[in-house]
């Protein structure tokens, strides 16, 4: 078209890379066929093309245009057009996605602050997410449900009398108290008690955890607060049961730096306001429950606001019998199956341990294609739980599990021959879970412990390494439980107990918790180093101590530790043949024969009159929170479940202490 000079402008669009071609008179004619009707094409370019880039469209141009004289040659020119789909992507499109977040956020927040008590919008953000149940919602649980736990029922039983009749306390001058706390150790029932009392009580309960106070906006839970007040104060008399408070009801830090949380201190002094502040609260009473009461502010704490604190702990031998008696119902059991058995097999545990041991019973049974739960099932899920999962693919070689059976044949013959420490039920050195060993002792539940019951007990747990010294000459890792739970006795009896020759009737002990928030020790310097002498010089001690009961007894040891290579699990009788009776064998004749005899066990529940305890050879390695816990732990001896960690291979023997037994030493 160049050449014969229908072209008569060329116009590159800089912005879309496309050569708009304008045609003169004789070139519309010329392509009429193509474009028809040509008048319609007066300023309108009929032809265009993409170009690559514009330098090499101008090089072929004038390759194109080389014989052309330059009067005639076409020189395009450059524009730049408005994009205006472009321009509204580009312009348009981050606002409807910027919108389209915006609204995403905004119905996610209306659903986190709807709930219960919500409206489903952003603006009920401060509105009580609690979960009301009444006459026509209520729960099925009743106080018959509640299996043990007598005396926090007796407890719980009188604030439902209280709200269905007033009248009765009133008339005498008494006044509904306006708090209960619900106070112990996780899965004793807390939850289970604050049930009952919704599907007991005949009034309004509102039920909610400490957590849906808390959200990521600033007055949110302290808002909350008041409205759930306000609506239990429209359907007075009711009941408000916030479970683990201790999520909003920690002590408030008296350094700044320290806070954790001003929106949750926020949300604690509301609730302190409406439990008891210048506005009285007449008819609704705060049920609450934790396994935290240590860390709870004061002020929370008090007369006026927790009338009452109701210790719910552990249960004891006749409590698990009852509880046993409730989670056996659904299960199909051999015929003259007796929940006194399994009793006293498990103490320590919790109403929620002793409901897992039954389901637990149940798929090893079903495993099994069994028609009935037996007594074995039961023993070896409590031997799971206890111990861990049976780990049969783990190989050793005969030299480590040599050194495993002396180790365990260790621990036997220290407690077999000293009389508080506690006697043994049954040896294994088939690992389970992180062990390679373990063994099952059956303490007296003592409430209190002397000098020389502490100092036996340390000597049973350093029996497993004094065993492998005395053997071999050598020690090993597997000591590293044995050797953690030696140091907090040790420690305890030193530093809380005033148990030593040198810090006589001692005591830096702080049951208030508060020194752990502080950098320094009650004591100075000097005494911390009479401490690290003392502890060491009664575990030293200790530790000569069972290397002479093993080097007197060595001939019995390694009786002890070939049957156990040969058969992997022994039973006291085995100790008995080879070492004879036991000099102070309280129950360990009856628990024995239980292990062994399947009509042994079938005796009423109430006929024991002190605790038998069942522990695996290595108590709980606890994550203690304070050091209360840490001493209940290292002084007493209430069955609990093992955990050995880091490089243990063998689980070591112990005990804890409950509360009750701390506080009556330390009164003592």
């Amino acid at each position: 078209m160049l050449d014969k000079g229908y072209v008569t402008k060329l116009v590159g669009v800089r912005n879309k890379g496309v050569v708009q071609v304008y045609l003169s008179q004789d070139g519309l004619k010329h392509f009429e066929s193509r474009l028809g009707d040509i008048k319609s094409y007066g300023e309108t370019a009929p032809f265009y093309f993409t170009i690559g880039s514009i330098e090499t469209f101008n090089e072929n141009l004038n390759a194109a245009q080389a014989g052309v004289p330059d009067d005639k040659k076409i020189y395009p020119t450059y524009v730049e057009e408005p994009d205006y789909v472009g321009g509204f992507f580009y312009w348009v499109f981050p606002i409807v996605l910027m919108l389209a977040v915006w609204m995403f956020i905004f119905r996610r927040m209306s659903r986190g602050g709807g709930g219960a008590g919500g409206g489903g919008n952003i603006f009920s953000m401060g509105k009580s997410r609690a979960q009301i149940f009444n006459k026509e919602n209520g729960t099925k649980v009743t106080f018959k449900d509640v299996a043990g736990l007598e005396e926090a029922k007796v407890e719980v039983e009188e604030i439902v009398d209280f709200l269905k009749n007033p009248k009765k306390y009133t008339e005498l001058g008494g006044k509904i108290p306006k708090g209960a706390l619900l106070v112990g150790p996780p899965g004793t029932g807390k939850t289970l008690l604050a049930k009952a009392v919704a599907g007991e009580a005949e009034v309004p309960f509102f039920s909610l955890s400490g957590s849906d106070f808390m959200e990521m906006f600033v007055g949110v839970g302290a808002s909350r607060v008041r409205d759930l007040f306000k609506q239990a104060k429209e359907k007075a008399p009711c009941i408000i049961f916030i479970d683990e408070i201790d999520a909003i009801g920690r002590s408030r830090a008296k350094n700044a730096s320290f806070s954790s949380s001003e929106e949750r201190e926020n949300t604690l002094n509301q609730l302190l306001t409406e439990m008891d502040g210048f506005a009285t609260n007449t008819g609704i009473i705060v049920l609450a429950a934790t396994n935290r009461a240590d860390i709870l502010d004061g002020a929370l704490m008090r007369a006026g606001r927790f009338d009452r604190q109701i210790h719910v702990e552990l249960p004891d031998h006749t409590e698990r019998y009852e509880i046993f008696k409730v989670h056996l119902r659904p299960l199909k059991l051999e015929e003259g199956f007796d929940p006194a058995f399994l009793a006293k097999q498990t103490p320590g545990f919790s109403g929620a341990d002793i409901a897992n041991v039954c389901n637990e019973a149940a798929l090893i049974a079903a495993r099994k294609d069994r028609e009935h739960v037996g007594r074995q099932d039961f023993l070896d899920a409590i031997d799971r739980i206890v111990g861990g999962l049976e780990r049969k693919n783990k190989i050793l070689t005969p030299e480590e599990k040599r050194k495993v059976a002396f180790h365990e044949a260790g621990h036997a013959t220290v407690s077999w021959f000293l009389e508080h420490a506690n006697p043994l039920l049954k040896v294994s050195i088939i690992p389970r879970g992180r062990s390679l060993g373990a063994a099952w002792y059956v303490p007296e539940e003592r409430q209190l412990n002397t000098t020389e019951q502490m100092f036996h007990e340390m000597c049973a747990l350093l029996g497993g390494r004094a065993s492998e010294e005395v053997v071999f000459s050598e020690i090993s890792t597997g000591a590293l439980n044995d050797l953690e739970r030696v140091n907090k006795m040790a420690y305890a009896m030193v530093a809380y107990y005033g148990m030593s020759d040198d810090l006589v009737n001692m005591c830096y002990f702080d049951s208030s918790g508060e020194s752990q928030m502080s950098f320094s020790k009650p004591y100075s310097e000097k005494t911390a180093e009479e401490i690290d002498g003392e502890v060491r010089a009664l575990i030293a001690s200790a530790y000569a101590r069972a290397k002479e009961i093993l080097v007197e007894h060595r001939a019995g040891l390694d009786q002890l530790a070939e049957r156990l290579l040969q058969e992997e699990v022994i039973f006291s009788d085995d100790l008995v043949a080879i070492y004879g009776e036991r000099k102070c064998n309280s129950r360990q004749e009856e628990l024995a024969a239980t292990m062994r005899d399947p009509n042994s066990h079938l005796r009423a529940a109430g006929d024991a009159s002190v605790e038998d305890a069942v522990v695996l050879d290595g108590g709980e390695q606890e994550k203690s929170t304070g050091v209360a816990e840490e001493v209940a732990e290292a002084s007493g001896n209430v069955a609990k479940k093992p955990e050995v960690g880091g490089s243990a291979e063998v689980s070591e023997s112990g005990s804890g202490a409950s509360e009750d037994a701390l506080n009556a030493e330390s009164e003592g």
